[in-house]
């Protein structure tokens, strides 16, 4: 029997460029594999806006059907519908093609299986990888069926069953869909709301005119900044591609870091259900812990990536989790991650509190400064984890491998961890009110660390 190697199959998807590492026959292939791994009756299938998705969609259905497997194809959309459609239908599982902020010549794709608990690489990503490289599958008597629904009506109830809407605010927001797929939700959300959207970017498009929609490469926020400025906004919004992720800018135009957003967050489900649970991401830890501290709540960390999170979620049926990455996941959306209900959130909590972006998180960054994400591309990611563990480790008041190190003082932190998909090592600090320490201990890190700017 033949084997071809396919090379797209990352830690978490199926990411490469079209057609070189992913083209209709692997598409087809891996949608054969899926199936005989999962053994499901009915699966959903969606798709973004690139070029290249609606071929690779019709030949993931097709390999589906071939398999006996009935389809409920969603058409475009983001990510977080495949999820949607795959808890709320209660089916079996669903495969989103996307590549969410690759350039324009990639794709990819996303699986779930029931209640869309996620396929990755130790829960049988590998193996529908082996079986889709041996081409060779179980025969079916029966071909499967494909119907198309209409998923958006359902999905827009439940967006906004997060927010009491009657007590939401006339607030003027700048919305940078980057030409992905958020604007046509944006607009089906907007009859709902007393928003004024200021659309940038909005209209979908796979060639994506303006850049790839990433807001967190810098360059890409520029222009929600400027438009916030321009029109005096309360408050701005961008998404990735497939709108899994929601990047904030308060009414200043200053990107927040998501690690603050995660507090606010927090701090937003605890004061309507104090004593749940809050699943946080180690990279940094302090803001969240002391906001979760003092609502009362009970706070549980987790290694990072959505996998990880979403099992901890489970285990202990948290009512949310945030990582500071720009995903955050909700347990009343199957513990699943969504880019609408966090600025969702975040808005009812300005319109609630008559409090300004800026000055909800100023205070927590004074308190807590950060460093953000600083990756370095480096030749061997173990031996500088454990060379700078060794560095510090003797000193510290605890030391964790949670994910990479966690390596903790009375007045600072850092968090050291190597990427799962890429030849990198990241590295977080914060403090504790003293950003001047914080900047001097990731100086000094970063020369032990050593590498390229990754």
């Amino acid at each position: 029997m033949m084997m071809t190697e396919i090379t797209c199959f990352k830690a978490y998807d199926v990411r490469g460029r079209v057609p070189e590492e992913l083209n209709e026959d692997i598409a087809y292939r891996i949608a054969r594999a899926y199936a005989d791994f999962i053994q499901p009756q009915r699966v959903t299938v969606g798709r973004d806006i690139r070029l290249s998705s609606a071929d690779l969609a019709r030949a993931v259905i097709r390999g589906l059907t071939d398999s006996g497997v009935n389809v409920v194809d969603i058409g475009v959309g983001g990510t977080e519908l495949v999820y949607f459609t795959t808890f709320h239908e209660k089916l079996d599982g669903g495969i989103m093609v996307t590549a969410s902020h690759n350039p324009p010549d990639y794709n990819g794709m996303k699986f779930v299986r029931e209640e869309s608990r996620p396929i990755s690489a130790d829960t049988g990503l590998q193996e529908i990888r082996a079986s889709a490289e041996r081409d060779d599958f179980t025969p079916t008597a029966n071909e499967g069926s494909v119907a198309e629904l209409d998923i958006i009506p359902a999905y827009i109830e439940h967006l906004l069953s997060y927010v009491d809407v009657a007590r939401l605010s006339p607030l003027k927001i700048v919305v940078n869909a980057g030409n992905g797929g958020a604007g046509p939700i944006i607009d089906r959300l907007e009859s709902h709301l007393p928003f004024e959207f200021i659309k940038l970017h909005h209209e979908p498009d796979g060639t994506f005119p303006n850049g790839v929609p990433n807001p967190m490469l810098a360059a890409n926020r520029q222009s929600t900044i400027e438009r916030i400025t321009e029109t005096g906004a309360d408050l701005g919004l961008a998404w990735d591609g497939d709108y899994d992720r929601c990047f904030f800018f308060d009414e200043q135009g200053r990107f927040i870091d998501g690690y603050y957003v995660v507090g606010l967050l927090a701090q937003s489900f605890l004061d309507k259900s104090p004593g749940d649970r809050i699943v946080h991401d180690p990279r940094l830890i302090w803001n969240t812990l002391e906001i979760v501290q003092q609502t009362g709540g009970q706070a549980i960390q987790s290694k990072s990536g959505h996998a990880f999170i979403k099992q901890t979620m489970r285990e202990y049926d948290a009512v949310y989790g945030g990582e500071m990455s720009g995903h955050h996941y909700f347990r009343n959306f199957s513990y699943a991650d969504s880019g609408m209900i966090p600025w969702l959130l975040v808005a009812e909590i300005l319109s609630r509190t008559g409090t300004a972006l800026s000055l909800l998180v100023e205070e927590r960054i004074r308190l807590f400064p950060a460093s953000g994400e600083i990756n370095r591309a480096v030749d061997d990611a173990a031996e500088v984890l454990e060379r700078v563990e060794g560095l510090y480790a003797q000193d510290a008041t605890t030391v964790d491998h949670v994910d990479g190190v966690s390596v903790e003082f009375s007045d600072w932190r850092f968090n050291l961890r190597a990427s799962n998909t890429e030849p990198l090592v990241r590295l977080n600090v914060e403090t504790r009110n003293d950003p001047e320490l914080m900047r001097v201990r990731t100086d000094e890190l970063l020369k032990a660390v050593g590498g390229k700017p990754g």
